[in-house]
């Protein structure tokens, strides 16, 4: 039976992940808690952490006390082992992370810090756990927000979403993540924050290509305030849920500016190289990090199928990205539809 998970202090965290992202936030969970199982998945940067406590490939100038870490490489054991999951893996990798195995929830929060969809399947992360693992909804989190990892790491004051359909759950995460450069906000629109951060991933994609082709802040500005409407018109058709969702709050606009136009967006830079003349295949070589963009503008393409929302935007990146399409062609063809 599953019941309220009360954040006390021998409730056992997990983080799955060993990204940017998964590190910034093992290193927050770690100011409120005195220890965290932590999934990694190369087993060599599990090693480094031992030996050297930091990640290297990752936000190497955070320094670990790994006396307050148990490391995994089994998804299976650091699931069993704790109460709450804390998932940071890039959508693409989720469903090989977890394997095939049937894995038991029960009595346990799911936290999904993944801003993006799953592929094929076309689901955000918390309706394909919730489906997959029989998670009920009261046990389904989403933490999200303007969050670069990078920033987190300098300690810059940040704002982070967390969305369930159960405040006390909604309160108990927040107070895990809470810190003196986190601060935190409340949410009953779970699904609605997630389709954001997968729509803002497309649109920084577009920025990141505008800006590669040389279009000015001044284009720009005018692309990103069309991505917002584009966004709203996606939820009021594709999920309009219970809440009154103001789009102007941070989770929304704020997480589509920050991915637009800072330099630590990987969609934004992935765009830049596109727009600059690089190869999809390319630019993923000489990438070291997942733009979730990428993938993001297949499910939504294939969303939209049977939605039928007007999404130039999206339609733009998708086809430049998949259907090899010239990105100038393209955006002279998008310019005449924005406003």
């Amino acid at each position: 039976m599953y019941q309220n998970v009360r954040m006390k202090e021998e409730a056992k965290v997990a983080v799955i992940g060993g990204g940017s992202w998964a590190t910034a936030l093992a290193h927050i969970v770690l100011q409120n808690k005195s220890h965290i199982n932590w999934f990694i998945y190369e087993k060599e940067i599990i090693e480094h952490l031992q030996e050297h406590k930091n990640n290297p490939q990752y936000l190497s100038s955070l320094e670990f006390n790994t006396q307050q870490i148990t490391f995994y490489n089994n998804i299976q054991e650091v699931i069993k082992d704790s109460d709450i999951i804390l998932m940071v893996v890039p959508s693409a990798y989720i469903k090989s992370t977890m394997g095939n195995e049937d894995i038991d929830f029960s009595g346990k929060l799911f936290i999904s810090a993944v801003k993006g969809i799953i592929p094929v399947d076309n689901l955000t992360i918390t309706q394909y756990f919730g489906k997959r693992y029989n998670i009920p909804d009261d046990h389904l989190l989403v933490v999200s927000g303007p969050s670069h990892a990078e920033e987190v790491a300098m300690q810059r004051l940040t704002y982070l979403t967390v969305g369930c359909s159960n405040s006390e759950n909604a309160n108990a995460v927040a107070d895990l993540i809470k810190c003196s450069f986190v601060k935190t906000i409340i949410s009953s629109d779970v699904i609605g924050i997630e389709y954001v951060a997968v729509l803002k991933n497309i649109y920084a994609l577009a920025t990141g290509i505008a800006h590669g082709m040389g279009y000015g802040d001044n284009f720009i500005a005018v692309l990103v305030s069309n991505a917002v409407r584009e966004m709203k018109r996606f939820l009021n058709v594709a999920y309009k849920g219970t809440t009154k969702r103001k789009i102007h709050h941070s989770v929304y606009l704020g997480d589509l500016l920050v991915t637009a136009y800072s330099q630590f967006s990987r969609n934004r830079t992935f765009g830049t190289m596109i727009g600059k003349g690089y190869s999809v295949k390319s630019t993923m070589l000489e990438m070291n990090m997942v733009a979730e963009g990428y993938y993001a503008a297949a499910c939504i393409k294939e969303l939209n199928k049977e939605l039928k929302v007007n999404m130039p935007i999206t339609e733009a990146v998708y086809n430049i990205l998949y259907e090899k399409f010239s990105p100038s062609m393209e955006m002279r063809l998008l310019i005449e539809k924005l406003q």
